[in-house]
Parts: C-alpha cells; structure tokens; sequence
C-alpha cells in the first residue's frame, strides 16, 4: 500500500502521520460532543426508565400567574431559554426524579411529562433532543430552563440565557 501511495502521490510515511495528526485535531471541535451525545442516547429505550409516569398535571399558580397543562401536537414556540443553576442539582423535579444536571432535560411551564423537544439555539444554529420533566421557568420572558449540559451542549452555558426555538418531537405516554 505504501508503495502505491508513494509512486502516486509521492506521500512519505511522516506525511501520512502529519495527515492523521491534523484530521485528528480538527475533528476536536464542539459539534463533536454533540453528535457523540446523541449516538450515546437511545432515545426509545434507554434514555427514558419505563417505571416513570406521564403527568400532564392541573392547572396550578406561581407568582400570581394561573398556568395550564395540555399536550399541544404541534407545539413550536421561539423565546429565551435559560439554565438551571447547581443549586437545583439533586432536588426533586415536579414528575418526581431526582435533577441531575448532565443529563438533558428541561422544566416547561405546560407540556406533558415526559415530553422529547428539540431546542434550536438561534445564534449558532446548534440544535438537541431533551425531555421535559420538571415546571418552569417562572421568570418573565423565558420560555424554557435546561440542564446545565444542555446548556453547555448549545453553546450558552457561560452567557446564561440564549434565543431558542421550540419544536415537540414526541408525546410519550406509558
């Protein structure tokens, strides 16, 4: 193979290590974890532990503002997104597991529970899959709270707060 290589391209055997070196760097980038994320997550049966319960849950209040639950088929919203601080790391979430911010969910103020939806950052076009699984955010102008590798999956974590587009991906009912 080498001998081939070398009549027809004059490559020496440095230059295929300097080659691979290079390829190797430069595959190093951001997107990188995010295309790993998703190979590593079955969606269909390991990401989700099938002892979990849909909850559309009641209308409740917070702050003085009435929110009402309901599945919404084609649910697309576009507004700012946010992330949970490590202060929440541990605590319950509103479907009743335990937070765990290395895992991609989100707290939504209506959707079902779980709900798979995609978050698009609009600012670098970087886009991924979480479930919903907790209520919020219930600060005005935000329209979702993702965990802290979500955040840091698309491009935000160290800004806080990014513009986002929503889209349902699946309802799961169990």
């Amino acid at each position: 193979m080498y001998e081939y290589l070398h009549k027809v391209f004059c490559i020496r055997p440095w230059t295929l290590t300097l080659i691979f070196i290079v390829a190797l760097i430069l595959s190093n980038c951001s997107q990188k974890d995010i295309l790993e994320h998703t190979l590593n997550t079955n969606y269909g049966h390991a990401y989700y532990d099938h002892r979990r319960k849909y909850k559309l849950g009641t209308s409740y209040k917070v702050k003085g503002v009435w929110y009402y639950p309901k599945k919404e088929l084609n649910y697309s919203e576009v507004g700012i997104a946010s992330w949970y601080g490590p202060g929440f790391n541990g605590r319950k979430t509103a479907n009743g597991e335990v937070f765990d911010d290395n895992k991609l969910t989100a707290a939504h103020r209506t959707l079902p529970m779980p709900t798979l939806i995609r978050v698009t950052n609009l600012r670098n076009r970087r886009s991924i899959i979480v479930r919903i699984n907790d209520r919020g955010p219930f600060i005005r102008g935000r329209i979702i709270d993702l965990s802290r590798r979500s955040a840091q999956l698309l491009g935000f974590v160290n800004k806080g707060t990014a513009p986002v587009r929503l889209e349902v991906v699946k309802f799961s009912k169990y």
